[in-house]
């Protein structure tokens, strides 16, 4: 019983269903991702038609609380003539929202996003069915009586809601579920703005915490959708439509991502306050229901000063990617739309980031890039791309992501005249704010709460890996039929903690580890035979480090014979969980070690390998 090479597999060797399941060749795609995209094309449905009954319902209390009239019909808030009366619409809204959240559920609080992916790592990825109701109905409430928020943000958490729902009524799995919430929110976004691929990206980014087909396909079909009922509605034309742009010089593009660097540091700003405003409304001796009604007051106040900061504001973005309007507006707009969004948000109520965030660093593009047209001429600066640049940086930077921004803006102006422009600004602002902060707006408030979160999907190195390059070729056995005495001398000196077990005719019948030959109640004259009380878990030696590592979880093992599948009885090795963490070696090495540079190489007089 000396180690061994190979030894056969008993060709009848039979694995428990599910330990079956996971040895088998994973495909990309299977009949259950063909049941998820048939939900998610009702899911994106649905998200559809939501989007459109929270604008009217927005639409109806906006009428009604600034207006007095009762009328379906798309209006701002900026055109009342209330005077000073104007305070009183965000009050009374900023109350019924802390009643809902008291009494309803105090998950309708907040930006929309963030919550999303609180449920998705706390939770399963189940939100009550309450919050779906609630959501939407107090997001209606809060921006129709002024709140400075968008429609977009409560629109993705309510088709996330629906999409959490759809998978809570049925048997599917959390990762499944996760799909379907990702395909909900998507479609919100979808929904809202016509930007479908923009709105895969942001679910791949924020929600999907993966890159794989299973969970792409469906978000993408619920995203698609969700746009076509949207042009049904309001046809196909872009919501931020911009004309007659020109080819950017290089000058020009080295501008632009000077204001992308620039609008990364007001990114981290813009968090950093975010958070501090809400610090300070954690110590206000009141209850928290009532502090929508206190952040109100500021948001009744500033639209008092200035009404364009009140409502959902797509027009202002729509101005102010016009080109047309005054430096001082653009200003003053800046100003008073951030301090009122940071104060309202922060108070607990039901609101959004994405509007706001884009009004802000569309004036403040349109700023720069219009003092830099007027002083450098010759540079041929666009105050309206400086505008499409800030309004996607500032985004980039807050939240830590790109891709997604990057095709937002090309998909809501459909410039692709923009789109060099708008990616060397959001990557600047990304990397100053990368740099400056460590959480996002969308995940400092999981992080404080002890919860690491990476956002963005990670290739898995164990898939990248084979049991075969890992598996250990020299396997010590023990013979089925011998003593358990003798097989404890004949380990005594081996440092492994399992082996697999072999009958007389060196066909694999078990694996025992060490723990169990040494146990206190073990007759030593029985044969070894007698303590297998399994059948073997085998690996393939084909099969990827991860899917040997699933088994391992799933059946509660800690290592795995390696057999072929071209001749199943015979083992081709041992894989243990220390042969899993020493797989990992080179990617530590290839992330931390840096090689010598080709100027060091010649310095030294030496040729770099090949």
């Amino acid at each position: 019983m000396s180690p061994q090479q190979p030894v056969p597999v008993s060709p009848s060797l039979t694995l428990s269903p599910e330990a079956e399941r996971l040895s088998r060749p994973a495909r990309p795609l299977d009949e259950r991702a063909l049941m998820l995209s048939a939900l998610a094309l009702v899911i994106g449905g649905i998200a559809g038609l939501v989007a459109e009954a929270l604008t009217i319902l927005i639409a109806t209390v906006t009428n009604l609380s600034f207006y007095g009239r009762l009328s379906m019909a798309r209006t701002s808030p900026a055109d009342n003539h209330l005077g000073l009366l104007v305070i009183i619409p965000p009050v009374v809204g900023g109350v019924i929202v802390g009643i809902m959240a008291r009494f309803g559920s105090k998950a309708i609080r907040g930006h929309g996003i963030p919550e999303a992916m609180e449920q998705i790592v706390l939770n399963k990825s189940k939100i009550p069915a309450r919050v779906a109701l609630l959501k939407p109905l107090s997001a209606a409430i809060a921006i129709g009586t002024g709140g400075p928020f968008g429609a977009e943000g409560p629109i993705i958490a309510t088709g996330g809601a629906f999409g959490s729902l759809i998978g809570q009524s049925i048997a599917i799995t959390a990762i499944e579920r996760r799909t379907l919430l990702a395909a909900g929110a998507a479609a919100g976004m979808s929904a809202t703005f016509g930007s479908p691929v923009a709105a895969v990206l942001l679910a791949l980014e924020f929600l999907l915490y993966e890159l794989r087909a299973r969970s792409i396909i469906p978000v993408a079909l619920a995203a698609t959708v969700a746009t076509a009922v949207r042009w049904s509605f309001h046809g196909s034309a872009p919501v931020f439509e911009m004309h007659n742009l020109a080819q950017p010089g290089g000058a020009a593009i080295a501008g632009y991502i000077a204001i992308g660097a620039f609008t990364g540091l007001l990114a981290i700003g813009v968090t950093q306050l975010l958070y501090g405003i809400e610090d300070a409304f954690e110590h206000l001796p009141v209850h928290w229901m009532w502090w929508p009604a206190i952040g109100a007051v500021a948001v009744g106040v500033i639209g008092w000063i200035n009404p364009h900061t009140l409502g959902v504001g797509y027009d202002n973005i729509t101005n102010i990617l016009s080109g047309t309007l005054t430096w001082q507006f653009l200003a003053a707009l800046a100003f008073w739309k951030f301090l009122s969004w940071v104060i309202s948000l922060a108070s607990g109520t039901s609101g959004g980031t994405l509007a706001p965030l884009f009004t802000v660093g569309g004036a403040v593009g349109a700023l720069v890039g219009t003092a830099a047209a007027h002083f450098i001429p010759s540079a041929g600066f666009d105050p309206r791309v400086a505008a499409l640049v800030g309004m996607a940086s500032m985004f980039a930077g807050a939240s830590h992501t790109l891709l997604t921004w990057v095709v937002f803006a090309f998909e809501t102006t459909r410039q692709p005249l923009g789109l060099l422009p708008i990616l060397g600004g959001a990557a600047a602002a990304y990397l100053v704010a990368g740099l400056g902060m460590r959480d996002s707006i969308m995940t400092q408030k999981i992080s404080r709460r002890g919860v690491p979160l990476s956002m963005g999907p990670e290739v898995d190195f164990l898939r990248m890996q084979t049991v075969r390059q890992w598996a250990s070729a020299r396997v010590v056995s023990l013979a089925a039929d011998s003593t358990i005495a003798a097989a404890r001398a004949a380990v005594a000196t081996v440092k492994h903690q399992g082996f697999p077990v072999i009958d007389a005719e060196q066909r694999l019948v078990g694996v025992i580890t060490r723990r169990e030959l040494d146990g206190p109640d073990v007759d030593a004259n029985a044969p070894v035979r007698s303590l297998l009380t399994r059948t073997p878990v085998v690996a393939f030696e084909d099969a990827s480090l991860r899917e040997a590592a699933d088994i391992m979880v799933d059946q509660g093992v800690g290592r795995l014979p390696v057999v072929t599948r071209d001749n199943p009885t015979r083992v081709a090795g041992i894989l243990t969980r220390s042969d899993l963490l020493r797989a990992h070696a080179p990617r530590l090495e290839d992330d931390s070690r840096r090689e010598p540079s080709l100027l060091r190489w010649k310095k030294e007089g030496r040729e770099p390998s090949v």
